[in-house]
């Protein structure tokens, strides 16, 4: 194809955001109609989990090896593969009426969409200049970063206005046009159509997909149901986590012993990608356990809907729509350590800021420390996703978009299980340390006991003491769940500012004036 005839990167990009941002939103969008699904599906509480844990257990499991069939198949069928399962399986998921079917094929659709984020990752790297690949990321941010925060407020959304199939059935319009702009618009690099055939002639690492998809399965698992099962103290915890580690010890170790991996472990021998992609997993305990408090501070203690809470976060969510290209062009400028530095520094004071909220704090008090921390996500996503790939060659750019989005994720549902952890514990010493106070005996309590008393007898006619004492447990417990908010809103402050040190892992990568990314001298 003549180089004036290249379909303009735009297009490109278009045609490929379509799978991403629908893979991310419905990493979310099915936790607002569980309660619906529930009652369709007749499964119990604990049952019901399962339709997002195997939807992110698949997703995380494709991630790394989706390099490893591009070379194989090419990048761009793999590409269209993975988007008319996740197409199909969203159909299906609409039609399913029992829970059985309706796990598998959330897997189906978690395998689909754990195919897409990489691929368009690393399709974006060769398709913008080098010069641009800020301004790449910044368009791939917008997917990844934005649909899990538009996710529960357009599942909200349809299920109060259609039912909660239409969660599902909303994929296949929208897939079936990115599959038509992909076939048109998108093409594999000639290295790739080139190595195609040499790369089917290698021996498939059977043992390394098997390592690889018990190691991470049992973690992944380990992760989603911990909180559930009292992490340790359930057999069926620490048995995944011999498992994860052993198997995921021996994966590694085969992998960089094997004469044809199945995931090029070799990628991490640059030190740049490397740092990134560590620090970008240790922000993900940050980043995303932030998101996780949010929504139930808005629910549980202020008593929103799922929809109004999704309300509540478009702050957030419109500040870093309108942040991720700035935060491109700032990259090109300023280089990415400075720029992490800011989004860590500026994030962690956001996050500090929210351990004031209260039930009485109004709405503006709210929009600013969201919005603020929206900038910071988008400065440190598009800096660090930037920064990891600047010198990764193109042969091997699939690979690392693999492991970087396979590390982001593992790292988000290590920092949501860290924050659902610190929240539990938090609320049983604020609640021990606060009924040490409540004695019967004390003359406030006794005071607080009659004023309810003559309030509920006023309003209703008689009251109880018993009524008096229960009402005064659920004024406690509000005001338990408020201590316990504050003090992890804290924690994910810290943990931010606390990342901060590790940006001099990070080799300052900066855009030249030329068409070449360089290092800045030390």
């Amino acid at each position: 194809m003549p180089a004036a005839a290249r379909p303009n990167k735009w297009l490109i990009t278009i045609s490929v955001t379509f799978g991403t941002l629908m893979g991310a939103i419905d990493s979310s969008v099915v936790n607002v109609a569980i309660p619906h699904i529930r009652g369709a599906v007749g499964a119990s509480v604990d049952e019901i989990t399962w339709v997002s844990t195997g939807y992110i257990i698949a997703t995380v499991l494709v991630m790394p090896v989706v390099a490893w069939l591009g070379r194989r198949l090419g990048r761009k069928n793999v590409y269209q593969a993975c988007m008319v399962l996740f197409v199909l399986s969203s159909a299906f998921c609409g039609l399913a009426r029992s829970l059985g079917s309706l796990v598998f094929f959330r897997i189906l659709q978690g395998a689909g969409a754990g195919g897409l984020q990489p691929t368009e990752q690393a399709i974006l790297r060769e398709t913008f200049p080098l010069e641009e690949q800020a301004t790449a990321m910044s368009v791939f941010g917008l997917a990844v970063m934005i649909g899990p925060a538009l996710g529960p407020t357009l599942g909200g959304w349809i299920v109060d206005n259609y039912s909660w199939p239409w969660i599902f059935y909303v994929n296949v319009p929208v897939g079936a046009v990115g599959l038509i702009l992909v076939q048109r618009f998108v093409h594999d690099p000639e290295f790739l159509v080139e190595g195609r055939a040499a790369a089917r002639r290698e021996a498939i690492d059977y043992l390394g997909l098997l390592l690889l998809s018990v190691g991470l399965g049992a973690l992944q698992l380990l992760l989603e149901r911990g909180d559930q099962d009292d992490w340790f103290a359930s057999h069926t915890i620490q048995a995944l986590a011999v498992v994860a580690f052993f198997t995921l010890a021996a994966f590694v170790i085969h992998e960089l012993t094997t004469e044809h991996p199945i995931v090029d472990l070799s990628v991490l021998k640059d030190k740049t990608f490397a740092a990134g992609t560590f620090i970008g997993g240790v922000l993900g305990l940050a980043l995303f356990g932030s998101i996780f408090m949010l929504p139930l501070f808005f629910q549980d203690l202020r008593g929103l809907t799922a929809e109004q809470s999704g309300i509540e976060l478009m702050p957030r969510t419109l500040m870093m729509v309108v942040m991720m290209p700035i935060a491109g062009y700032l990259f090109n400028r300023l280089g990415a350590r400075i720029l992490v530095v800011l989004g860590l520094g500026v994030g962690g004071w956001a996050a500090w800021s929210m351990k004031g909220f209260t039930l009485d704090s109004s709405m503006w008090d709210m929009v600013l420390p969201q919005a603020i921390q929206g900038a910071a996500f988008s400065f440190t996503f598009v800096a660090l996703s930037t920064a990891a790939l600047a010198h990764v060659p193109r042969e091997k750019m699939s690979q690392a978009t693999g492991l970087y989005n396979l590390v982001r994720n593992i790292g988000a549902s290590i920092g949501t299980a860290m924050v659902a952890v610190f929240f539990e514990r938090s609320q049983a010493y604020a609640r021990a340390d606060l009924v040490r106070h409540l004695s019967p005996t004390r003359p406030l309590v006794q005071e607080r006991l009659h004023g309810i008393i003559a309030l509920l007898a006023g309003k209703f006619g008689h009251a109880s003491p018993q009524t008096a004492l229960r009402l005064l447990d659920a004024m406690l417990s509000r005001q338990v769940a408020l201590l316990s908010f504050e003090r992890t809103f804290a924690f994910v402050g810290l943990a931010f500012l606390v990342s901060i040190p590790l940006v001099v892992l990070l080799e300052n990568v900066k855009p030249s004036r030329g068409s070449r990314v360089v290092l800045e001298a030390e």
